[in-house]
């Protein structure tokens, strides 16, 4: 394989690893709504238009940061009356009390119309604003905050694309486990610093989340049995609870920053904290954290760049194997070891189905937790799923491979069930 350039990676850290507000997809729609609403000139009378599928699965039922409440409705209201749009994917940082509230009502006057469809792109939202004279047409594409098109009372406006949403498809060079691991062991430390910030905003995320109840205070839950005797204070265990405790506050609507990995906050949170935990366990130095952190977040996107945005896997996992990567770095410096980490990772984790966005999503996140770090102690003592078992290849690579042709032809039949059945609940809540 051919060495690959420093920037090649730096490029792929910088665009895919990136402060996000709450979980991307009710995000996105508020986003969409604001940017309508910026180029309106006018107050906002209502909004209509429809969503993807997959985007309705992931916002139909998570908290929207800095509110108690949930839904695509709302969602777009509370980006009307106090989206930024300039914010990007922190575009409701700073909404208030009286915001929501404004929100509120004009969800209740059935002022906002937003329907699910089918379509080509998982990622596509198509909203538009009327006020009283004006209207306002975004269409959003391929990745959450890409304008793809933009109508002002149905006359098209071209938009000078922002740096980095220019071109969605235009991703840098994709790379193996192995290309990750050679960058992050050879380049120099003042490159990739940067992902320290990951750590700092992840931390703090996790903070907000052990010191009151988000969600289903899954860390809580967790903290409360070792207390009781049930579980030991051990790195396990403080691992799943910093990491658990992010996801909570995450989804549970805390107003606090996540640094996301590949469009999601959880998927950030999974690269982050066990590979933050675990380096504070080692007294690790901060060269020894920077170096495994991007590895991590590195490993997370090889893997997800091989299949689709949003799917019927939950990604949190695949993000999992990039903290799994991250610890066995951490404890070994052998890239065999990595390798094998992801392996046994896979043929444990690899049927986690995504059922959209939710304070459940926590669960899952512990669940790929654990597998990450029994997967490190298991690579570490030179054990390794065989190849003659389930999808799992001869190497990490091929594994991946295996696991991606799964996401991309077998499982999209799955996505679809799970939004039927969730779109038949909603309407059965509803009627």
């Amino acid at each position: 394989m051919s060495e690959l350039k420093d920037d090649v990676f730096l490029q792929w850290l910088k665009k895919e690893v990136r402060p996000a507000l709450g979980c991307t997809e009710p995000v996105a729609i508020a986003f969409a709504a604001a940017t309508a609403c910026k180029y309106l000139n006018e107050p906002c009378i209502s909004i209509k238009g429809f969503i993807s599928e997959n985007l309705y699965k992931n916002a139909m039922g998570v908290t929207i940061p800095g509110t108690c409440c949930t839904g695509v409705a709302m969602a777009a209201a509370v980006g009307v009356y106090g989206g930024d749009p300039d914010k990007g994917l922190e575009t409701l940082r700073g909404l208030t009390d009286v915001q929501t509230k404004q929100a509120q009502e004009m969800v209740n006057n059935a002022r906002v119309n937003i329907s699910a469809q089918d379509t080509p792109d998982f990622i596509h939202i198509d909203l538009t604003a009327t006020g009283a004279v004006n209207s306002c047409r975004v269409v959003i594409k391929k990745s959450h905050t890409r304008i793809e098109e933009l109508y002002i009372n149905e006359k098209p406006v071209t938009l000078v694309p922002q740096a980095d949403e220019k071109d969605a498809e235009a991703s840098p060079q994709s790379f193996s486990i192995e290309d990750a691991f050679n960058f992050i062991t050879t380049v120099s430390l003042e490159k990739i610093e940067f992902i320290l910030e990951a750590a700092r905003l992840n931390a703090a995320l996790s903070q907000e989340g052990q010191r009151r109840p988000y969600g289903l205070n899954i860390a809580g839950t967790l903290t409360t049995t070792i207390r009781q005797g049930l579980m030991s204070d051990d790195l396990l265990s403080r691992i799943l609870i910093k990491t658990v405790a992010a996801s909570d506050a995450r989804m549970g609507g805390a107003a606090v920053t996540a640094m996301s990995n590949f469009g999601s906050g959880n998927q950030g949170i999974a690269a982050t904290m066990p590979v933050v935990v675990l380096a504070d366990e080692l007294k690790s130095s901060r060269e020894e954290l920077i170096r495994g952190l991007a590895l991590s977040h590195l490993v997370a996107i090889s893997v997800h760049a091989r299949y689709t945005r949003l799917s019927a896997l939950c990604a949190a996992s695949t993000a999992a194997m990039g903290a799994a990567a991250g610890m066995a770095w951490l404890f070994t410096r052998d890239l065999s070891v990595i390798q094998a980490t992801i392996i046994n990772m896979v043929s444990d984790v690899s049927g986690i189905i995504c059922d959209g966005a939710s304070n459940s999503c926590a669960m899952k996140v512990s669940t790929a937790t654990m597998s990450a770090f029994r997967s490190v102690l298991m690579a570490r003592q030179g054990i390794q799923v065989s190849p003659h078992d389930g999808i799992v290849s001869h190497n990490a690579e091929q594994t991946i491979d295996n696991l991606s042709r799964l996401v991309v032809k077998a499982m999209p039949s799955t996505d679809r069930e799970i939004i039927h059945i969730m779109t038949e609940k909603a309407a059965l809540t509803h009627s």
